[in-house]
């Protein structure tokens, strides 16, 4: 039987492949992408060409598996992409788990995020995996929204004929983020984008460590239950401060608090449209910057035996990758 993975060409899913691959199991995966790579190819893993919105994909790509890594998903912070996050998350998520269950799939471990439950207005709460969805605050972001709908669709589409584990990750940081789906802000940071400090918090993991995690969740996750994945809760002037030292770029100057930095990056957003240009930092991502994002990851570290490492090795990781494929080369790091 085969183990399947979709998203495996994304940050996380291409960490938890050369993970499986280097114990290993390369035989054992089969892979859902929309577009094949070489360095899967090479790896020696079955590939099946598509997507999961697409039912004849996802049928053939079940055929013969008995587990699932569900990590297909689509990161955006635009509005206009919400119809498709919600196609992706969504509706695909549900087609993957229907056919699951008609195709006795034994298990699928789902990567969804802390945001559906760790966000808050205030600095002391530290939400955990059974706090209430703070919708009155996600509901205004399309990607945070339909990641929650996400996790209501999969537990019904799973039922009690297959078993889903999920995985709530935070901000994902680390090298290898090809696509920027969860390093841009620390590209903005180097390229000296970010005018204004946020006033809330941020908790970020290190991709690998959550890569690593993944295969725990599959063997001694309980089923129907959530893990939430992260490892540093840093306020936003901690989190740039850090950044600063590190790398010898200048950090915002100015220190945001309250709502007049989201209202200034609506004005400076459609002054920079009117010139034809993209705004360096849109309007949604000021506004996250106003909450914090803190959890605990004590329940993944007793039942997975999570363990993140260091936050300097993760930011100079992270830097130095974004320095390598993005800004032309690597320019000397703090240690």
């Amino acid at each position: 039987m085969k183990t399947l993975v979709t998203g495996a060409t994304g940050f996380l899913g291409t960490h938890l492949i050369e993970g499986l691959c280097a114990s290993g199991k390369a035989s054992e995966l089969r892979v859902l992408v929309r577009k094949p790579t070489a360095h899967l190819k090479a790896l020696g893993v079955d590939v099946v060409t598509g997507s999961v919105t697409q039912a004849e994909d996802v049928s053939k790509a079940l055929d013969g598996v008995s587990h699932v890594y569900h990590l297909a998903g689509l990161v955006s912070r635009k509005q206009e992409d919400a119809h498709e996050m919600y196609r992706v998350h969504v509706e695909g998520t549900r087609q993957l788990c229907r056919a699951a269950a008609e195709r006795n799939v034994t298990r699928i471990v789902m990567a969804s995020t802390s945001g559906t439950v760790a966000v808050s207005r205030n600095e002391d709460e530290m939400p955990g995996e059974d706090s209430p969805a703070p919708v009155d605050i996600i509901g205004r972001w399309a990607y945070y929204a339909s990641k929650l709908y996400q996790e209501e669709a999969a537990k019904r589409a799973c039922g009690d004929k297959v078993q889903l584990v999920t995985v709530n990750p935070s901000l994902l940081l680390g090298p290898g983020d090809e696509r920027l789906s969860s390093t841009r802000d620390v590209l903005s940071f180097l390229a000296k984008e970010i005018p204004v400090c946020p006033g809330g918090g941020v908790n970020f993991v290190d991709v690998r460590d959550v890569a690593a995690a993944l295969p725990a969740a599959m063997e001694r996750g309980v089923a129907g239950e959530r893990y939430l994945l992260g490892a540093y809760n840093w306020t936003f002037s901690e989190f740039f401060g850090r950044l600063e030292r590190l790398t010898k770029v200048r950090g915002p100057l100015i220190k945001g608090k309250g709502r007049w930095p989201f209202y200034a990056s609506h004005l400076q957003a459609a002054a920079y449209k009117a010139m034809g240009k993209t705004p360096p930092v849109d309007p949604e991502t000021v506004e996250m910057g106003e909450y914090y994002w803190y959890f605990s990851s004590e329940k993944a570290e007793k039942a997975l035996g999570f363990k993140a490492r260091e936050a300097s090795e993760t930011l100079f990781d992270t830097v130095a990758y974004l320095r390598s494929h993005f800004l032309g080369g690597a320019k000397p790091l703090s240690s």
